[in-house]
């Protein structure tokens, strides 16, 4: 597997995403900067880790559908996050064994735990670079030398353009990344909502408010129509951009969503 240094510096002092995910999720590769945002939006919202477990779920059903149902075995996974069961890799290759997938990072944390877990795996890579800068992505040399840019692509931005507070729009990134996939690739994208109803919409911004305010810094809960702007050009695979919780469940759903569940959606496109 290709390397890079890892950069050593890990800043303990401000929170990232991943090691949030991760306290989202009870994992253990986290730091007390990390646990403190967990902290602060539980304290509006006591469900929250739903958002990281509904997400997660997503990822899984997603993987599993490109994997089972489009013949595509090439993915481009954009902010990898740390290891957890059931990642991209695992999903796609238990369906489908050739399937190649390149992580997208630039967590000294993630890339550290990251590239010691795919030694093993020769499908399996980890890039390090911005992902909210598609061009460095692109561009980057183990993204141009495992992924075949003739044949379609999955690429996924899942629970992360959210944490995008740059001035350029989140729909003009998503179009970058999209004008350079091939005919017949598929993006799935997952983000924080604000369903803009009586009963939701104000869970939604107190939970906002809580990462903005916190030393995460970052995550906010966008429009459906804000959300639908970042799959320009995509014919959206049924049943197009709804809760995380509603896309394709595994079974009959016997508990009913918790409030959280109503404020994270997603979905995936097809390329003409």
């Amino acid at each position: 597997m290709s390397q890079k240094v890892v950069p050593t510096h890990i800043d303990t002092t401000k929170a990232s995403i991943a090691r949030v995910y991760d306290a989202f999720l009870n994992g253990k590769d986290n730091y007390e900067v990390d646990r403190e945002v967990l902290r602060r939006v539980q304290s509006v919202a006591p469900e929250a880790t739903q958002l990281a477990i509904d997400n997660r779920a997503f990822l899984i059903r997603v993987t599993r559908f490109i994997a089972m149902e489009t013949g595509v075995t090439q993915y481009l996974d954009l902010g990898s996050g740390l290891p957890t069961a059931e990642n991209t890799h695992q999903v796609a290759q238990r369906i489908q064994p050739d399937s190649r997938v390149v992580y997208v990072d630039n967590d000294p944390v993630v890339l550290a735990h990251g590239r010691a877990l795919l030694e093993e795996n020769e499908q399996t890579f980890l890039a390090g670079a911005d992902i909210f800068d598609p061009r460095e992505v692109l561009n980057d040399p183990i993204v141009q030398q495992q992924l075949d840019f003739s044949e379609p692509i999955a690429l996924f931005q899942l629970g992360t353009i959210h944490h995008y507070d740059g001035e350029r729009p989140p729909q003009s990134i998503m179009r970058e990344y999209i004008d350079a996939l091939p005919s017949g690739s598929y993006v799935g994208i997952s983000h924080f909502l604000d369903p803009q109803t009586e009963e939701h919409s104000e869970l939604a911004r107190r939970m906002e408010d809580m990462f903005l305010h916190s030393p995460m810094g970052t995550g906010l809960f966008r429009t459906r129509d804000e959300i639908m702007g970042m799959f320009p050009g995509l014919e959206l695979v049924d049943p197009g951009l709804v809760l995380c919780t509603d896309w394709w469940p595994d079974g009959p759903r016997i508990k009913p969503p918790t409030q959280v569940s109503y404020c994270i959606c997603g979905a995936v496109g097809r390329k003409p």
